[in-house]
């Protein structure tokens, strides 16, 4: 019986520990970021409105929901993302909110290369080392300023520098705007602490 209790209880301390540990790890990168100063953690506000999106709340998820239209359609219905430090390289889909299928790229939000801010969602996991293939950005919070986002599309391929990463609150739609009118961006957005949905983690790149 002694054999049999000591199981339970380690199995038990096994899968506390993988609820705390990200919790915990998110802290000390928060701290990190802080001790760097560089002023990447944004207060968690609400952002303002931006017309055609709308944060709607499904199976206690708060996600952004895009009904805006293109006057044309996009020349393809997916595109490529690799992000080299962190092993991504995976499809990205165009034009969808279905975040169960995988990355999916904010309808209405720019096309690479284009003006504007292409935004990509992507969930994260509790578990970092084997976090399967619907928790693609678990380990976004690894990304540092001057990492480079690369992207291919169309048979054309774009490289993007990170250059701001912000931690905000999910209704926050200040986020999906570029930061100007004439700059090419990329975001890239998943829940932190990692396999919760407290926060957001933003991270944007610019084309260079």
């Amino acid at each position: 019986m002694r054999v049999v209790a000591l199981g339970f209880l380690s199995i038990g301390v096994f899968l506390l520990l993988q609820t705390i540990l990200p919790v915990i790890s998110f802290q000390f990168w928060q701290i990190g970021q802080k001790l760097d100063s560089q002023k990447l953690i944004s207060p968690s506000q609400s952002g303002g409105q931006v017309l055609g999106i709308s944060v709607q709340n499904k199976d206690n998820f708060s996600g952004f929901i895009s009904n805006l239209k293109r006057e044309t359609n996009p020349p393809y219905n997916q595109f490529h993302l690799s992000v080299p430090k962190l092993k991504i390289d995976e499809t990205v889909y165009v034009d969808s909110n279905d975040l169960s299928k995988g990355l999916v790229h904010l309808p209405g939000s720019a096309l690479p290369g284009e003006k504007g801010n292409i935004f990509i969602s992507g969930h994260s996991s509790l578990n970092r080392f084997t976090p399967g293939q619907r928790a693609i950005f678990v380990k976004l919070t690894d990304l540092k300023k001057e990492d480079e986002i690369l992207v291919k599309a169309g048979g054309v391929n774009f490289k993007y520098r990170v250059t701001e990463i912000k931690v905000v609150a999910p209704d926050n739609l200040s986020v999906i705007p570029a930061p100007d009118e004439t700059g090419r961006y990329i975001s890239l957005m998943t829940c932190v602490p990692p396999g919760f949905t407290y926060k957001r983690l933003v991270v944007l790149g610019k084309l260079i």
